[in-house]
């Protein structure tokens, strides 16, 4: 692969593969010293136009591991504060010589569309409403380590999936493994249509957590809201949160995720968070051997060529 824009550029076993490898690379951050010169003089840099704590720094802490020099652009102090598109913006970036760009845009579609105007890869962090394949990947990554599999999973993702690029990577990647999805969440944060993506809308919250696989909890993305899609946070909590009963009804070897960051007693609370279920640092701790693979795989040819 040249870019990595979306899951559905990938087959069930290119992601096998993907994961195999990134654990690979897992091996290396538990080292005494976590380097390795496999991207020395290689040049990354991240474009992050959105606020990003743990997507930037684990591309950036991915980069750095595999010895790439790395450069971060941020829309505040940019050409974009002046009136630069995002095209002359990446251009200009390529014309100094760089080998990857990763980018976070609030519009869907931008990775996308750079790519169209780039030699060097790039790597989707996350485009509007629309994707966000690394996080996806890492998801999976944290799941197989967990579960031994991919196939055949029941796994119930809650809260926003309107505005989530984080649920509709996860539904595309999860699908090519046969993976029952459900979702649930207030209706007006329930994308219309969305069976038509092979998923199912559930309204018994309670009941339905007690037979799935994992638990997948999304943020309420008030940010991307022209308007309060529901009363109140506590009533949000009240009726979409994860709270501390409901560890008594999920299975013994479910999986509570999130995508991060938490709104702790919002979508779920203190104890969910940090309960032997809980899988979230393991997804933040994957999601650096996850990145590390995907730039050297993405960068892996024009190593082979140098």
């Amino acid at each position: 692969m040249k870019h990595l824009i979306t899951i559905n550029q990938l087959t069930r076993e290119e992601i096998l593969s993907i994961i195999n490898q990134a654990f690979s690379f897992k091996d290396i951050n538990t080292r005494a010293i976590k380097k390795v010169p496999t991207l020395r003089g290689k040049t990354i840099v991240t474009c992050f136009y959105e606020a990003s704590t743990r997507t930037r720094l684990s591309f950036e802490i991915a980069a750095k591991r595999l010895s790439a020099d790395t450069i971060n652009i941020s829309k505040s102090g940019s050409s974009a504060e002046k009136g630069e598109t995002l095209t002359d913006t990446v251009r200009n970036i390529q014309a100094m010589k760089v080998d990857l760009i990763v980018i976070r845009h609030p519009s869907s579609g931008a990775a996308s569309f750079i790519s169209k105007y780039l030699d060097c890869p790039v790597i989707n962090a996350g485009d509007g409403i629309n994707e966000h394949p690394s996080q996806a990947l890492l998801d999976a990554m944290t799941i197989y380590e967990k579960r031994g599999s991919l196939d055949n999973l029941k796994i119930l993702i809650v809260g926003d999936i309107l505005h989530s690029r984080v649920a509709r990577s996860n539904i595309y990647l999860l699908k090519k493994f046969n993976s029952e999805i459900k979702v649930f969440g207030p209706p007006m944060m329930l994308p219309k249509d969305i069976e038509k993506l092979g998923v199912s809308v559930i309204h018994d919250f309670k009941k339905t957590i007690q037979d799935v696989d994992v638990v997948m909890l999304l943020r309420v993305q008030m940010e991307r809201q022209d308007r309060s899609l529901f009363p109140s946070v506590r009533e949000y909590s009240k009726f979409f949160g994860f709270s501390y009963p409901m560890l008594d009804l999920i299975k013994e070897k479910c999986l509570i995720m999130h995508p991060g960051p938490i709104n702790r007693g919002v979508e779920l609370n203190h104890s969910a968070a940090e309960s032997p279920s809980s899988v979230i640092l393991d997804q933040v701790e994957n999601g650096v051997a996850m990145r590390m693979t995907l730039m050297y795989l993405l960068l892996s040819k024009n190593l082979q060529e140098s």
